[in-house]
């Protein structure tokens, strides 16, 4: 253990040097004597965690990646807290979906048992057509990117009220506004309505979204709307974090 926080320490001390350190300086800084600083270095760079060049230690490749993972995981908290509140706030389960690399990915999901999320009887990525996600992540795109989803994924039934055919969608589409909800009813999953907000930021697609029972349908826009209003409130913040 006294090793594990030693090494600890030099990692640290190196993150506080931009340009560079040498090892008389990191065992100064760091309480530790010379030579064990020297040994820990050396075993740190031999793993990958710093990197020597010209006598000075800068932090390696492997320290990076764990940096990297950490913000990571930070910025998949933030969205996963704000869903959470807004669960909460409205009493609705709340989506987030992106469009990444030609693909409909729901990223995450918080409802409760009172509350359920819509369960995914049918592939989510290949039945974008049919559910409110779908059709917002679509919308955003623009007309060769939604034909070339289309071509891989066509349009099918789903449920009565799915719609019959691409050309029927796509003119949906082009009539709906680049940042408009969309709502659709018991086009996915019979017994549910559901709206999805398109949020865009740089190059990324992505979307809030909610669901409810059809008997539910009235709250369907009042709730559209407050969920709106509390994404404008937190999109700072969001901003940065819809890349997980």
């Amino acid at each position: 253990m006294g090793s594990v926080q030693r090494a600890m320490r030099l990692l640290e001390s190196v993150a506080e040097h931009g340009h560079g350190a040498p090892a008389k300086q990191l065992a100064r800084e760091t309480g530790l004597a010379l030579p064990t600083a020297y040994h820990l270095l050396r075993t740190l760079v031999h793993e990958g965690y710093l990197r020597r060049d010209k006598g000075l230690f800068f932090l390696g490749e492997a320290a990076e990646r764990l940096s990297s993972s950490g913000a990571e995981q930070k910025r998949r908290s933030t969205v996963v807290e704000a869903l959470a509140h807004w669960r909460d706030l409205i009493g609705v389960p709340v989506y987030y979906a992106q469009y990444r690399d030609g693909e409909i990915e729901v990223l995450c999901v918080s409802d409760t048992p009172a509350n359920p999320a819509v369960e995914e009887w049918a592939d989510f990525r290949e039945t974008g057509h049919a559910h409110a996600i779908g059709q917002c992540l679509l919308a955003q795109l623009d007309e060769e990117a939604r034909r070339d989803h289309l071509d891989r994924y066509p349009v099918q039934s789903i449920t009565p009220y799915t719609v019959r055919d691409s050309h029927s969608l796509l003119r949906r589409l082009e009539r709906t506004g680049r940042m408009e909800p969309v709502m659709e009813r018991q086009e996915y999953a019979l017994g549910t309505v559901c709206a999805a907000i398109p949020i865009t930021v740089g190059n990324t697609a992505a979307t809030m979204a909610i669901s409810l029972p059809a008997h539910q349908a009235e709250q369907l826009l009042a709730s559209t709307q407050q969920l709106q209003e509390e994404i404008g409130r937190l999109m700072g913040s969001l901003a940065i974090s819809i890349s997980i």
